[in-house]
């Protein structure tokens, strides 16, 4: 089982000045080795159908709606699930969400919280150029948290990759996009990407309610 995460978003609370209205984390499963290699492959030959060269990233930020769509379009039939958190900024309270680290873990807890009944032996792979702040809170919390279940193992081995080396990262990157887009009610394509995936999507959640 392999499990690739990506986020979007700060962790800043001000709001109308330059903070992001939410915090989002994705996780992106795939319960079939085969499958990831198979989806990963796919994502390779798109690119050369679009007229990019191997090192060019899928970045949901950067990429145009028509280069989304393909790539929608593209990794949908692959057979890949996800879980999605959407930290609603303006619905927290309490100092301790003031603290990056606070915040990150809290998100951290909350997302692997609503994967774990689906977790099984999983390879974890977040995003090394990432945020240093969030990487380091993931790390702590898998190592700490990951594995406290008797019955069985959740996650076998937690690593770190470049996103512009990784098809699977970058699948991460675009999902949690999506997730962010949708919840941009000024964009007139916030629903688009989601829908393309939605039959990919376990659950995500919006917290606080």
């Amino acid at each position: 089982m392999l499990v690739f995460v990506d986020e979007s978003g700060d962790t800043g609370l001000k709001l109308g000045k330059g903070s992001s209205k939410y915090f989002i984390v994705s996780l992106v499963v795939f319960e079939d080795d085969d499958e990831a290699l198979a989806c990963d492959q796919r994502i390779e030959l798109l690119k050369r159908e679009l007229g990019y060269r191997s090192d060019f990233e899928f970045h949901f930020r950067t990429n145009s709606m028509n280069v989304r769509q393909q790539f929608f379009t593209a990794v949908s039939p692959y057979g890949f699930f996800y879980f999605g958190i959407a930290i609603k900024k303006s619905g927290l309270y309490g100092p301790g969400f003031a603290y990056k680290e606070s915040f990150y873990k809290y998100a951290c807890g909350l997302v692997f919280e609503n994967a774990k009944p689906h977790l099984n032996k999983a390879i974890v792979v977040f995003d090394k150029s990432g945020s240093e702040g969030f990487r380091s809170q993931l790390q702590r919390y898998l190592k700490l948290r990951g594995n406290k279940e008797e019955d069985h193992c959740l996650i076998k081995k937690v690593k770190m990759e470049k996103s512009h080396t990784n098809n699977l990262v970058q699948l991460a990157d675009m999902v949690c996009g999506a997730i962010a887009r949708n919840m941009n009610d000024s964009k007139k394509d916030k629903n688009m990407y989601r829908d393309m995936i939605k039959h990919r999507e376990i659950y995500v959640q919006i917290w606080p309610k």
